[in-house]
């Protein structure tokens, strides 16, 4: 058969995904403040987009959104704002911050850390911050810009900084500020020398004996603790300074593995003192900063926003809005578009502008359907979550990309880049909408199944409300899901009670009775 080389039509239909649907989808797993960002931009590259002030029209923005069955699958009543009653005004917000603690490292931590547990927000109604607390505007100011609160605070002194200038003030040799820099710029965050001293001085072409000798300057530096290569040298720089390294507090310094299992038997007699000196000992560990570059931190937290606001409505439902605060407001300035229209003279200009307000008016669109879009998923999960915000985390139902999916008419890789970094402010405090998609537990009389997460928390309450006389151990918690009907295994308990960071009996008992 001979080979030849056709020109042939064929007519197909395929499904090609155009740069402007790319970022579409993108748009919708971005958090409000990367959101704010891509707008930040659009409007510095685009002419024919502006910013407005203006609260967006809630008509407008959910035309096309059909109310929702009022009827909870609970029993109680959802109220999810029928599209022409929306209420988009701003709401005050009160949203409680817990305490940052710091931890002692991945194998010490139960043994120094106490859990601590942060408040609920309270939504009362007048409670919170005013709608202007979180924009930093001010109602007194006419220009119509808020006041930069940033630029009345001071730069905050890292621990670069605060080592270096003790540095010049410790030492005049210029070859020993030499090793000094380098060594600071070794000490991490949290204030310990991560890198190897062998190479340290190679690099420096310089006896290792030097720079043990700077760094041992370095460890006298403010914060104390600072420049340790490990947490006993950190700890144990700071008992020197107090004047509490004597023998026996070497010997727990030593032996902090036996004082992360709680084995106070063993430190009681590799220390060689009673039970009561090793409590106080144990005290004054307790007292000691075991991360001392942290007192100087990483730079300014940003605080979470929520992108969704529930409240309780009257005769038991739910009102659920989006926070208008985070929500990018932008418009394309149409008589600017005719006023340059008209002035155009070349096909350059042309197709610039035309280029300009196709992707202005893609914008806007993509936005809008982007709050629709986490408008809808965050109602259906507030429907199938009802009993959670009625009676708290044990009645958490067991929960799915697919079943929210199916509700709303939409794809499940939709549903996961919504509920991706978008968090959601309700009586109960604020969560990530991922909180609310838990696995399946089964139950033992075929009743309705239960979630992971209520299933951890019944661990935790089971476990803060035992006995110092009765440790339950992983079998005993087993026997006790079984008897309000949850069916789990004796290795999931386990790994439930490890992900709560929750030591196993032996450690508890061994904790509780000396304790005790």
């Amino acid at each position: 058969m001979a080979l030849s080389t056709k020109l042939m039509m064929r007519q197909g239909q395929s499904l090609v995904m155009t740069p402007q649907l790319l970022q579409a989808i993108k748009l919708l797993q971005f958090s409000n403040m990367e959101l704010n960002a891509f707008v930040e931009e659009e409007l510095e590259r685009n002419p024919l987009l502006e910013r407005t002030d203006d609260a967006p029209d809630p008509h407008a923005l959910l035309a096309d959104v059909e109310p929702l069955s009022d009827a909870a699958e609970s029993g109680g009543s959802v109220d999810f704002n029928d599209p022409g009653e929306t209420d988009w005004s701003s709401e005050s917000l009160a949203v409680d911050r817990g305490a940052l603690e710091a931890s002692l490292g991945t194998e010490l931590s139960n043994a120094f850390d106490d859990d601590r547990t942060a408040p609920a927000a309270d939504f009362a109604e007048g409670a919170g911050l005013s709608a202007t607390s979180w924009t930093g505007s001010s109602a007194g100011q006419g220009d119509g810009e808020g006041a930069n609160l940033e630029a009345y605070a001071a730069n905050p002194t890292n621990l670069k900084d605060h080592l270096e200038a003790q540095l010049m003030l410790a030492t005049s040799n210029p070859a020993e500020r030499m090793i000094g820099l380098m060594l600071i710029d070794c000490i991490d965050d949290a204030g310990y020398y991560v890198d190897n001293m062998a190479e340290t001085a190679a690099r420096l072409k310089t006896p290792i004996a030097r720079v043990e000798r700077v760094l041992s300057i370095i460890q006298g530096f403010d914060p104390s603790g600072v420049g340790a290569r490990d947490l006993a040298e950190c700890l144990a720089i700071q008992l020197r300074e107090k004047d509490r390294f004597d023998p026996a507090m070497q010997a727990l310094v030593a032996n902090l593995g036996l004082l992360a299992k709680r084995d106070f038997a063993a430190l009681r007699k590799i220390c060689n003192v009673d039970e009561e000196d090793v409590a106080d000992m144990l005290g004054e560990i307790r007292q000691l900063n075991p991360k001392p570059g942290r007192a100087f931190g990483g730079g300014s937290i940003q605080p979470l926003v929520p992108d969704v606001i529930v409240r309780a409505a009257p005769g038991g439902a739910w009102h659920v809005e989006l926070n208008t605060e985070v929500l990018p407001r932008i418009l394309v300035n149409n008589s600017y578009v005719a006023r340059v229209t008209k002035s155009q003279s070349n096909d350059v200009d042309k197709t610039f502008m035309s280029t300009c307000l196709q992707t202005a008016n893609w914008l806007t669109k993509s936005l809008e359907q982007r709050a629709r879009t986490i408008l809808k998923v965050s109602s259906e999960i507030v429907r199938q979550q009802d009993a959670f915000f009625r009676q708290g985390v044990e009645h958490l139902r067991p929960l799915n990309l697919k079943t929210i999916a199916e509700a709303i008419g939409m794809h499940e890789s939709t549903v996961s880049r919504v509920t991706s970094n978008k968090y959601m402010a309700t009586p109960r405090g604020l969560f990530e909408l991922k909180y609310f998609f838990t696995a399946s537990i089964a139950s033992n009389n075929g009743g309705d199944a239960h979630s992971a997460e209520s299933v951890r928390f019944r661990i935790r309450h089971m476990i803060e409300q035992e006995s110092p006389t009765d440790i339950l151990s992983d079998d005993a918690i087993v026997a006790k899901l079984k008897d309000v009907n949850i069916d789990i295994a004796r290795r999931t308990v386990a790994k439930y009670r490890e992900s709560l960071k929750i030591r196993s009996s032996v450690e508890r008992r061994r904790e509780k009775s000396h304790m005790y």
